[in-house]
């Protein structure tokens, strides 16, 4: 079941015009980072309670995915890291397919194997990592099976 609500268009123009152009034309645009495969994941904002949605690395294994959360190795969070503690329910777009899911934060051997996972999709999250004080979260998204 698709999450309802009102849209909030992100401010930053090119992450917003990828989400939005890989939506409409179901992952057949806009569907690449820099040659690498993208999702687009809808969240619920912590605080305005309005859908976000994000463009993120398509790290996939055994129909779950990662989300990391690396901001570019800035010091702080990305946004939609607040809207997945707050709300986990969240819609994934993998191409045409769409789903539901609920996010949670992995720690320990759970979070490395994710982590190397992702690393090998993204080699420039282990430099994000070196170069933030931060530990960044990552989220592994699972389908919820109606």
């Amino acid at each position: 079941m698709p999450l309802k609500g009102e849209y909030a268009a992100g401010t930053v123009d090119w992450a917003r015009n990828q989400a939005e152009r890989y939506e409409a034309t179901d992952g057949r645009e806009a569907n690449r980072i820099r040659g690498v495969p993208v999702v687009v994941v809808t969240s619920v904002g912590a605080r305005s309670g309005k859908l976000r949605k994000t463009a993120l690395m398509r790290v996939e294994h055994d129909g779950e995915y990662a989300a990391v959360a690396s901001y570019l190795g800035a010091e702080r969070h990305p946004f939609w890291y607040g809207n997945l503690r707050a709300h986990p329910l969240v819609e994934l777009q993998d191409g045409a397919a769409r789903g539901d899911y609920v996010a949670r934060e992995v720690e320990g051997g759970e979070r490395d194997r994710w982590w190397a996972r992702a690393a090998a999709v993204w080699p420039a999250y282990d430099d994000y990592q070196r170069k933030t004080r931060r530990r960044i979260p990552v989220f592994v998204l699972s389908p919820v099976h109606a």
